[in-house]
């Protein structure tokens, strides 16, 4: 499967299994979503399970409030992560806070799924990655899935989680993996390890993160398409790298990401959002409060720049292999 394919299948039997499940956005149902996410699914359960609303993020982040409370397990979708802003006040007023207002008499279930990140020339209003901002509201979790594999079980696992949910999905590697620096999936995408989906029923813990490689020469920290392209990176310029996929960003698997720094003493992060007050700060913080004594050589940060985002020269803002390979050369130089 490619990572659609998996968001739409953990849909489906998360649905089947659960009648409280019902989901909820701007051209979700009849059409199957702006990238197909929801394709089928309104044709097989009906129109009051999977139905379009109209476009107003406050009204749908605020509905799906209502109906957690009520009993329900609303997976709202938000067509772009750039939309979310006017239901933020919606996130962070009422469902973040809901279980402790309610002194736990009330739960708000809720998974909000939103495409994020460049990938496809979408500019300004496309293409944005604010992780960031939902990392700092107490009461809200923060997924993001870098394989078919994981988008799958961490979102059934999202929609089990009685608390909400952020669950931002990279546009750019929809399609199947792709080759490290550009938007071409590799071919055949189906036969590429990351596209390998268990039928049926699985999940993954929110909270841990995932090795993708061993190594012994620095660790790497990312998530989502960034994970990919460090990758590729590190491999085209031989750097034994521990590739440190986070998955969720809170929880935060800390545990992990302290073994592998302490491991290696080298630690660099690479994020697609703009750098200042990006999650890779705080990253950059906890490492060194957690593992000063073992870092060889200053924390790198690798990460958009601090601008509105551009349109035509997506490909520059992008860490890539000139900035990323840059930053392997200060950190593997250090004395």
């Amino acid at each position: 499967m490619n990572m659609i394919e998996a968001i739409n299948d953990a849909l489906d039997i998360m649905m089947a299994r659960d009648p409280d499940v019902v989901i909820m956005g701007e051209d979700v149902g009849y059409f199957g979503g702006v990238f197909r996410a929801t394709h089928g699914l309104q044709k097989k359960f009906g129109k009051n399970r999977v139905f379009d609303t109209p476009i107003n993020e406050c009204g749908i982040i605020g509905a799906a409030v209502g109906m957690a409370a009520y009993g329900l397990r609303p997976v709202p979708e938000i067509q772009f992560a750039d939309y979310i802003y006017p239901g933020y006040d919606q996130l962070v007023s009422e469902a973040a806070r809901l279980r402790y207002r309610s002194a736990g008499e009330f739960i708000a279930p809720i998974t909000v799924r939103s495409p994020f990140g460049g990938g496809i020339f979408g500019g300004q209003t496309h293409s944005q990655s604010p992780e960031a901002l939902f990392t700092h509201v107490a009461g809200l979790k923060v997924v993001i899935p870098s394989t078919p594999h994981d988008a799958k079980g961490l979102l059934i696992a999202a929609i089990e989680d009685n608390d909400p949910v952020i669950f931002f999905e990279p546009k750019r590697i929809y399609n199947g993996p792709f080759d490290g620096y550009y938007d071409k999936p590799v071919k055949p995408w189906n036969t590429h390890p990351d596209s390998v989906v268990p039928e049926g029923y699985y999940s993954i813990p929110l909270g841990k993160a995932r090795t993708v490689r061993e190594g012994e020469a620095m660790t790497v920290l990312s998530y989502g398409t960034m994970v990919h392209v460090a990758a590729a990176v590190c491999a085209e310029k031989g750097v034994d790298a521990d590739i440190i996929d986070l998955r969720t960003l809170v929880p935060l698997d800390i545990e992990a990401v302290e073994k592998s720094v302490e491991k290696t003493g080298r630690c660099m992060i690479v994020h697609e959002a703009t750098r200042t007050s990006g999650f890779g700060a705080e990253l950059s913080a906890l490492v060194q409060e957690r593992c000063f004594y073992h870092l060889e050589a200053p924390i790198e940060r690798v990460t958009g720049f601090d601008t509105p985002y551009p349109h035509s020269l997506e490909w520059a803002y992008f860490p890539g292999p000139v900035r990323i390979g840059e930053a392997i050369d200060r950190l593997l130089g250090a004395e």
